[in-house]
């Protein structure tokens, strides 16, 4: 392709490519020098799954890689450890060496859920690094070097640090830190490009300026929207538990997709399947048609996420087993399974495991308080009873059928138990 059709396709879904013109400037001096761009977007493990949030960006550097230019996969154990405030109203908790490592080695291989690990010609291999590799042997006075290379007035211009000092909220010496860390990583690789979601604008405006500082030619920056979460309100988060992980299990995506509300529908097509424009223009026009049942394009977005994910079969699969699930109000045959550990590991400081617990650890809430919630709701089934009782007992020697929403496991004390049918609910969760 020409640059200048790289630079028309490689702008389209994205908030903000800056400085204005600089792609298709970038691009025409590559193809004189015969050399790819370098193409960076960092990931910080602060968990150990990657979502569909993410893939926004990781979708868009899909396609530098298609187009023959070199991706650069930043993986932050050290940024992960200090924790990026981009958002934030107050200081994240910060997670030990071995949290950030755990998470880390489970990146590594989700990362290739949408880029190429092996590519052919002219699509270059993926590049990849830990910022470990030059913050672990920084000596002090080359930090306070970088210190220098920045003011505490720029850094009290971003957002979110301008409310929480206004605010008289604290904000640690190393949270000032990381923006300069995220910006050294782009000097560190030389980057011509860094994508990011739109909250990252000001780190990646920050590499820019260290980059000049460092005598090299500053990044272009390259925002991408913002994921909305399963809740419709606040973005897709680990943390929030309204995410729908990349690795998660066929029938797992599939009824997280279905729980989305109609609303969302057009953004998610948009910004997380392969749909081309004319896929596009079709499920626009079929949302606004009252003559079309909406729940039958998001039948259709499940079955795309999940066919780009685990493959044709298990995406037939999973929709039919949300048909027989939802439709024939039975349970489907392939379902998949928690058992006692879980729910022990869930338990913490409780008494006894009860219906909480067991929410938290068949992942259907990311906490107990998120748990409650779903209960309240009128949300939670077991086998097919309604549970009302926040303290609601559970029988952790029986097998049965546990649901919040459109979602549904099955217990099992452990994975070698027989597969015999289940007991009946009652006795197992008191006050349904």
């Amino acid at each position: 392709m020409t640059p200048e059709d790289q630079a028309r396709l490689l702008a389209q879904g994205t908030e903000e490519v800056l400085p204005e013109g600089g792609l298709l400037a970038r691009l025409e001096r590559c193809a004189r020098d015969k050399r790819p761009l370098r193409v960076k977007q960092g990931f910080d493990p602060t968990a150990p799954d990657i979502h569909l949030g993410h893939t926004v960006g990781m979708r868009k550097l899909r396609r530098f890689q298609d187009l023959g230019h070199q991706v650069v996969l930043i993986v932050g154990d050290f940024t992960g450890m200090v924790g990026d405030p981009s958002g934030r109203s107050k200081t994240r908790p910060q997670l030990t060496e071995a949290e950030v490592e755990a998470n880390a080695r489970t990146y590594l291989e989700q990362f290739y859920r949408v880029l190429e690990r092996a590519p052919r010609p002219p699509r270059l291999p993926v590049e990849i690094h830990r910022n470990g590799e030059w913050f672990s042997t920084m000596r002090f006075m080359e930090i306070m070097k970088l210190a220098s290379e920045y003011t505490v007035a720029r850094l009290l211009e971003r957002d979110d640090f301008a409310k929480r000092f206004k605010a008289g909220h604290p904000i640690g010496v190393h949270e000032l830190m990381y923006p300069l860390m995220q910006g050294f990583d782009s000097v560190a690789i030389r980057a011509d490009v860094e994508l990011g979601g739109t909250e990252q604008k000001f780190n990646l405006l920050v590499g820019r300026a260290l980059q000049e500082v460092r005598g090299q030619e500053p990044q272009l920056v390259m925002t991408v929207p913002i994921l909305p979460g399963l809740d419709g309100v606040q973005r897709m988060s680990k943390s929030l538990g309204n995410y729908v992980g990349i690795s998660e299990s066929p029938a797992e995506m599939f009824g997280k997709i279905m729980s989305l509300p109609d609303a969302l529908m057009e953004d998610y097509w948009r910004l997380v399947t392969d749909a081309d424009e004319r896929e596009l223009r079709e499920v626009r026009a079929a949302l606004g048609d009252a003559a079309v049942n909406p729940m039958t394009v998001k039948r259709r977005l499940a079955h795309r996420i999940v066919l780009m994910y685990h493959g044709a079969e298990a995406a037939r699969r999973a929709e039919q087993d949300f048909e027989t699930q939802f439709s024939r109000r039975e349970t489907p045959e392939h379902l998949e399974e928690f058992h006692r550990a879980a729910v022990m590991a869930a338990v913490g400081n409780a008494p006894r495991a009860g219906v909480v617990e067991l929410l938290v650890a068949a992942g259907f809430a990311a906490s107990k308080g998120a748990a409650r919630r779903l209960v309240a709701q009128g949300a939670v089934r077991i086998d097919g009873e309604r549970v009302t009782a926040l303290d609601a007992p559970v029988d952790l020697d029986a097998v049965f059928v546990v649901r919040a929403g459109r979602r549904m496991k099955r217990y099992r004390p452990a994975p070698e138990a027989g597969s015999g049918p289940a007991r009946g609910a009652q006795g197992r969760a008191a006050g349904s």
